[in-house]
This record gives structure tokens, C-alpha cells and sequence, in this order.
């Protein structure tokens, strides 16, 4: 090997022509990053020493477009197990990461030991349409897998593993609008006859169940409740913390909500101040001081909610629903008895705008415009003509027969 009259460049002993540079050093390996090659971008070998400084000069450029990204040798496994991961455990809750783990999983298996810095369009593409059309999942689920791999390689991005997001040039995959169930003031009557208050557990299941229909409050919310949340005084709850249990040895009350704006406090009625003084002496005869929704002073089960939703509903042969859908219960409520004005529900549920409660509730305003349609009744006065004034003599789309034209 004999050098040439241009740095980098180099003549081996059977008269081919290479390049040879050394572009920096790995900020993740600590490995020199080499660059060697006898052909051009093309494919096409050297024919002089100019030729292959032309494309040294060419590969020295690209890497300082592409800013030194370092790592071309790390795998998209690695990536998510040594670097996604941790970044995103520490950015949400936990409840939230245990629930997305699978996700981030079904990436990991579809992409496996492909390097990050060689994924492309079309894999992202396949995955997306994988998800769609062969995965098995709802359509609401892919949307969610599809945007963890995005942020995933957004964060790649962020690491400088990569220049771009190629993923980014895929549609997302739209989520499929469900509306939820939920029962009617009717029906929740019907449901409300299936309980005997004077059974211990079944009084509180009532109280649980009147309670999520008649305040409209989250589940993790309301599970959450102590009694010096309860203003019995000025009529008040005060919801400020969530509920995160694995199981009565391991929770946590958290001293947040889902948002900031769920922080809230929210006027209470007669009926449900009075449901409320009643269990809560029902407890003190029990021993129970703190947990509203307990019947050992310890907090109830998310799955004690949805359980004792589906056995009363059947027992009240109405429709099974979820815990969210005594959220949506109870707007259908305020809506259709009382007409609520979609500021006042925003601040009840706690949303941070008006938006976000039409987004997810505007089909059940639908009634709010029978008063302006009673308005616009006899409010438009017309006659009609005795005899057609316009003269028509039908067109490409409409023809008379002959003796059948207007006159």
C-alpha cells in the first residue's frame, strides 16, 4: 500500500485505488468510528486517485450533515432495553408504563436485531399495515402500538442515533371514535332497586354506585375518597388524589389527578349528602374512619367497581357498562334532566377546556336544539305561484316526453 498526493487516499499493490478515514469516535462505544471502501456510491471502482477523493470528501461531508450520529451499530432491542425504556419509566406514571410495556414488546419482536440507523420507510410502512390488517388488535390498540414505535424513534432522534424520524412519513393510524354506554336516569333507577341497604356490603356497593353516577368523577378518583374530602357543611368534595393498587399491601394515594385541571372541588346535592351521612355512620359502627368506598378501612378494588356494575345490571336487566360509562352516565344526566351547558360539565369533570368535553361527549348535547326548532316553526311566511313561471325544457340529466313538458 503507497500513499497518494491526497490525504486519505491510498494505492494498493495491484494498482487499485481505496479510501480510508477515520470519521470520529462512538459516543456510546467509545469505538473508532472507520470508513474504508474501492467503490463509489454508485458501485463503480476507482479509476484514479481523484475519483476516490471525490467520494471520500463526499462521505466526510454526509457525516457532518448527519452531525456525527453516533452508534451505526446499535440495534433497535438494544435501543429500546438499554435506552428507551428507562427514559420513558422515568417520564410517566407507573400504572401507565405497565400498561404500555406490551406494546413497546410487540415493536421490539417485529423489528428485533434491524439497526436503528436502518430502518426505513417501507419497514415502518409494513409494520403500520401489520398492525391494521393482521395483528388481531382494534383498531384504537394499533393506534396506540404504531405511536409508542414513533416515539420511540423520536427519542432515537433526540439520542442523535438517528438523523430523522422515518416514520413520520407513514400515516399515523387513526383511532376508531367509540361511543361509550351508559345508562339512563331510568335505567339507573332500575339498577339503584337491586340493593339492600341494610346488607353491609351491598349498602356500600349502593353508595359506590350512587356516588359515580350522581358527581361523574373518575374511578382511580373516587376510590381515592376519605371522609375529610366530604364537606358536609357547604355541601363539597374535594377531588384531588387518584388510587394506584396492585393490592391492599401495596397502593399508593396519589395527591394528583389524571391532569392538573382535574384538581377540583364539586358541589354535592341534597340526596347524595344525606346517602353519604348515613353510610358514613354505617362505617363508624364498623370501625371505618377513612376510606369512603370500604368496607374494612382499606380501599376497594378497581375491578370491585366494574364487578358490582355487570352483577346489578343484570340483576336490573339493563345494559352492561363500564366504570367510565357512570362518567358518561352521569353527563347524559346533567344534559338530558337539567340541559348543562358544556362549560359547567367541563369544570365538574375536571377537563382543562371546553374542548376536550365536546370531544368526547358532544353526541349526548343532541336535544339543545329543540327550543330553537319550536322557535323557527311559522317563523319563514311564503305563497306559492298559481302556475309555473320558468319554462323548462328539461336537460341532460331530466327529459320530458314530448307531451309531457310544462306548458
Amino acid at each position: 500500500m503507497s500513499k497518494t498526493k491526497y490525504v486519505g487516499v491510498y494505492l494498493d499493490k495491484k494498482g487499485s485505488y481505496f479510501y480510508q478515514t477515520e470519521l470520529g469516535t462512538d459516543e456510546i462505544t467509545g469505538k473508532r468510528i472507520q470508513k474504508k471502501s474501492r467503490y463509489d456510491s454508485l458501485g463503480r471502482q476507482f479509476n484514479s486517485a481523484h475519483s476516490a477523493y471525490e467520494e471520500l470528501t463526499r462521505v466526510k461531508r454526509d457525516y457532518q450533515i448527519n452531525n456525527g450520529y453516533s452508534n451505526y451499530d446499535l440495534n433497535y432491542v438494544d435501543f429500546i432495553d438499554t435506552f428507551f425504556l428507562p427514559f420513558y419509566k422515568s417520564s410517566v406514571e407507573k400504572s401507565t408504563y405497565q400498561s404500555h410495556i406490551y406494546a413497546l414488546n410487540l415493536a421490539k419482536n417485529y423489528f428485533k436485531r434491524i439497526k436503528v440507523r436502518e430502518i426505513k420507510i417501507a419497514d415502518c410502512e409494513r409494520y403500520r399495515l401489520w398492525l391494521i390488517n393482521k395483528s388481531g388488535f382494534s383498531l384504537a390498540y394499533s393506534s396506540l402500538v404504531y405511536g409508542k414505535f414513533r416515539q420511540s424513534l423520536n427519542y432515537a432522534v433526540t439520542m442523535q442515533f438517528l438523523s430523522k424520524n422515518v416514520s413520520k412519513n407513514t400515516l399515523s393510524i387513526p383511532k376508531k371514535k367509540s361511543i361509550v354506554p351508559f345508562w339512563t336516569r331510568h335505567q339507573f333507577e332500575q339498577v339503584l332497586s337491586t340493593f339492600c341497604v341494610d346488607d353491609f356490603y351491598d349498602h356500600m356497593c349502593f353508595v359506590m354506585i350512587w356516588f359515580y353516577y350522581m358527581t361523574g368523577v373518575r374511578v382511580s378518583e373516587g376510590l381515592a375518597l376519605n371522609w375529610s374530602d366530604i364537606d358536609f357543611t357547604h355541601k363539597k368534595a374535594r377531588i384531588h388524589h387518584t388510587l394506584e393498587m396492585k393490592n391492599h399491601s401495596n397502593f399508593v394515594r396519589k395527591p394528583y389527578t389524571k391532569t392538573y385541571a382535574g384538581l377540583r372541588t364539586i358541589s354535592l346535592d341534597d340526596d347524595t349528602i344525606h346517602i353519604l351521612r348515613d353510610w358514613k355512620q354505617e362505617q363508624e359502627s364498623h370501625g371505618i374512619t377513612h376510606y369512603i368506598m370500604s368496607i374494612n378501612d382499606l380501599p376497594l378494588y378497581r375491578s370491585t367497581v366494574s364487578r358490582t356494575i355487570h352483577r346489578h345490571a343484570k340483576l336490573a336487566h339493563v345494559p352492561e357498562i363500564q366504570g367510565k360509562g357512570l362518567r358518561h352516565s352521569h353527563v347524559s344526566y346533567l344534559i338530558n334532566e337539567f340541559n348543562a351547558s358544556v362549560l359547567l360539565v367541563s369544570k365538574r369533570l375536571g377537563h382543562s377546556s371546553p374542548e376536550i368535553t365536546l370531544k368526547h361527549y358532544a353526541h349526548l348535547w343532541s336535544r339543545n336544539d329543540e327550543e330553537l326548532a319550536e322557535m323557527m316553526t311559522g317563523n319563514i311566511h311564503y305563497t306559492t305561484a298559481e302556475k309555473p313561471i320558468n319554462k323548462f325544457n328539461g336537460n341532460q340529466s331530466i327529459k320530458f316526453p314530448a307531451n309531457n313538458l310544462p306548458k
